[in-house]
């Protein structure tokens, strides 16, 4: 049985998508920085609905140190990571030049700095294998950028080109690396909008609506299981927004 590792997997797309795979039952472990009881009440309820092992790992990402704990702590009870799904991020709204230096880096560390941490640890894992997935969740403002998200449009490309280039790496190992961009996720990072807001945006959408957590989910879960040829993409989720 494969385990796969998902940050940020309290709420939202992490919660999705934990759900989807312990429906199809994958092992997991789960994270977040702040929702500790959230986050063990869930594994508790994936190990009793969906019959497999969910731990529970709250921690800041962000941080070499926790995450190398984290990862730890996955060997001891699971033996490995199979498949990584690079979730955890914050969002801020704002003119760049009045983002302090200690906003700006806290968002690069938690959208493209744990991205980093997280793949150095599963790489070891997966290349002995000769197998294994990263999947990262990215933004299409990682694509084109977005006025006011200058620091989280800096992360999110990063986090783009930093797929395709490991993908080109660790593909003589057997390993896919994909991310996919998000458009506007019905989550509660997009809960600031006003009811103004939020119709306008949708009318700028063809497909006339935002996305849901779960859309995001199967097509993470689409990726995990897809052919091995399948490698370096960042495929686009936004209802042909971009």
């Amino acid at each position: 049985m494969s385990t796969v590792l998902i940050t940020g997997a309290s709420r939202g797309i992490g919660k999705a998508l934990a759900k989807k795979f312990a429906q199809n039952s994958y092992d997991l472990v789960i994270n977040c920085i702040r929702s500790k009881d959230t986050l063990e009440a869930l594994a508790l309820e994936f190990e009793n609905t969906c019959h497999i092992t969910c731990i529970p790992c709250a921690g800041d990402v962000s941080d070499p140190l926790f995450v190398a704990e984290m990862f730890q702590k996955a060997r001891e009870a699971l033996g490995g990571i199979d498949i990584l799904i690079n979730n955890a991020g914050i969002a801020d709204i704002g003119l760049f030049h009045e983002m302090s230096i200690e906003r700006w880096q806290q968002i690069i560390n938690t959208n493209l700095s744990s991205v980093f941490y997280c793949c150095r640890q599963a790489a070891p894992h997966m290349i002995q294998n000769k197998s294994g997935r990263i999947i990262n969740i990215s933004s299409v403002w990682g694509v084109t950028g977005a006025s006011c998200e200058a620091a989280y449009s800096a992360a999110k490309g990063g986090v783009n080109a930093f797929t395709r280039a490991l993908a080109k790496e660790l593909a003589p190992s057997n390993i896919q690396v994909n991310a996919i961009a998000c458009g506007a996720i019905d989550t509660q990072m997009n809960a600031c909008f006003s009811s103004e807001e939020r119709a306008a945006l949708e009318e700028e959408i063809p497909c006339g609506r935002y996305g849901t957590p779960e859309e995001v989910a199967e097509l993470a879960f689409s990726l995990a299981v897809s052919s091995s040829y399948l490698t370096g993409q960042i495929i686009g989720l936004d209802g042909g927004w971009i």
